[in-house]
């Protein structure tokens, strides 16, 4: 599993698009796996014949575990067992066997081959290579003797045990948990693939002592009651009697919901609204989209809307700001990336539109487009949802009237735009059918006050009632 960035641990596979036996090619999708912040394709860097497809769709794995094993094609197996130890030879040595002979004077120039296998995606860190150089050096000649011996020997020179192994096989997230527990990997059995230590190694590495005592009468520990709720919730939601389905709390959805508690608890948020004529904006949306300037582009009210936002924010640069807890300082930003909330299968995600106070009506649409399709494809990255500067959510799509928005954390304001609707309104001394919708400005304040965020929110309104301050106030 590779690392995406942005210091996630882990990734959930939610669909393999190939199988044991298929060819792949260098930079073909072979999987999409789900992290904290969004979904994601992984290529894979070679060519060969897929031989294991190490976890099943819907298995949460941690960054650095071997998800699939590929037979380059480098040398024909030598035993009926090579399958078995040509995934333990992709994982911990040189993965072609001419390779290994000569370990002892062309290590260095062997690494990256038998290292570049086992990871899928976005390549091998130098500096991981190197830790697996060591281990690999150290299980170099019983990897070469292996050909002398049963090769089902080589897993047992792989679990950190052997003499002169190194140190025991464990990825980051389990080598914490071990430290956490104040267990010693040392002396931790493994059980994973290839010797390497898991997490439930660990967990029952950390209470030797209860474990014999108890060992025999089973039903002490109890793991079956603590497993049993998730076949239970399969088997229920299935029956179609169900009272109640239980959903696992993972990937985005779980990332946004603690996020959104961090935020509601963190800052303390004032909401304010205006209602108010938006015809004449209406109007001009309209004629937009028959002017030539803006031909093939998408033009609607949030483009306008986003647009006198950006203007309001010029006006009133303090709204754009973000404090910093641990400085104990205000961090006013000179540029604008424009996030827009958008609901997904997978939660609720804001990618950004990186420095959108520099992009003419007709880039801002063109990125907004992109960013709202890529949000319901599902391809958002999670660059495209970090360093957001101020954000709009529009629940009128909903036929919404209003609401109170929560803060993206690290940012100081949030719009909500509401419904517009056809409403009695009382326009030059006369009430006439009238566009009608109503802004909510939710906002940190720690950074933003009363007057302040009615500012703001009065301008962005104002705009909106008489578009022609976007040229006048720009």
């Amino acid at each position: 599993m590779p690392d995406v960035g942005e210091g996630l641990t882990e990734a959930e596979i939610l669909k393999w698009y190939v199988q044991p036996g298929d060819t792949v090619t260098d930079g073909q999708v072979v999987c999409e796996v789900e992290t904290a912040k969004a979904a994601v394709e992984l290529p894979i860097p070679f060519d060969g014949t897929v031989h294991e497809l190490c976890f099943p769709e819907g298995t949460t794995v941690d960054v650095g575990q071997v998800i699939i094993s590929v037979d380059v094609g480098g040398g024909a197996p030598p035993a009926p067992a090579a399958p078995v130890t040509e995934s333990v030879a992709a994982q911990a040595v040189p993965a072609t066997a001419p390779a290994e002979t000569d370990a002892g004077a062309g290590a260095e120039e062997d690494e990256p081959q038998g290292r570049q296998p086992v990871l899928v995606g976005y390549g091998v860190s130098a500096g991981s290579t190197k830790r697996r150089a060591r281990k690999a050096s150290g299980d170099a000649a019983p990897a070469a003797s292996a050909q002398q011996a049963p090769a089902v020997s080589v897993p047992g020179q792989l679990n950190g045990h052997a003499a002169g192994a190194g140190r025991p096989l464990a990825k980051p997230p389990v080598r914490k948990l071990a430290k956490d527990l104040g267990v010693d990997l040392a002396t931790v059995v493994p059980t994973g693939p290839d010797g390497v230590i898991t997490r439930e190694d660990v967990h029952a590495a950390a209470a030797p002592a209860p474990a014999p005592a108890v060992e025999a009468p089973a039903p002490v520990p109890t793991p079956a009651p603590v497993q049993s709720p998730a076949p239970a919730a399969e088997t229920s939601a299935a029956s179609s009697g169900a009272r109640e389905t239980r959903i696992p709390i993972k990937g985005v959805r779980k990332a946004t919901a603690a996020a959104m508690v961090g935020s509601a608890f963190t800052a303390p948020h004032v909401t304010e609204f205006v209602t108010f004529d938006i015809t004449r904006t209406m109007k001009l949306v309209e004629e937009l989209k028959t002017d030539k300037d803006m031909a093939g582009l998408r033009v609607n009210p949030l483009l306008l809307i986003a647009k006198a936002v950006l203007v309001a924010i010029r006006r009133n640069p303090e709204i754009n700001a973000s404090w910093d807890e641990a400085a104990q300082e205000i961090v006013l930003k000179h540029y604008v990336n424009l996030g827009i909330a958008a609901a997904t299968p997978r939660g609720l995600i804001v990618p950004n539109v990186k420095d959108a106070h520099d992009r003419t009506l007709p880039e801002l649409s063109k990125s907004l487009s992109e960013l709202v399709a890529t949000a319901r494809e599902g391809k958002t990255t999670p660059a495209a949802m970090q360093g957001g500067t101020f954000t709009i959510t529009n629940v009128g799509v909903f036929g919404v009237d209003t609401g109170t928005p929560i803060l993206n954390p690290g940012e100081s304001a949030i719009l909500a735009v509401g419904a517009i609707k056809l409403q009695p309104w009382v326009h030059k001394g006369k009430v006439k059918p009238r566009q009608v919708t109503t802004l909510a400005l939710s906002f940190d304040h720690r950074l933003v006050d009363g007057e302040l965020g009615s500012r703001f929110l009065a301008d962005v309104a104002a705009i909106l009632e008489q578009p022609k301050r976007l040229i006048t106030w720009a």
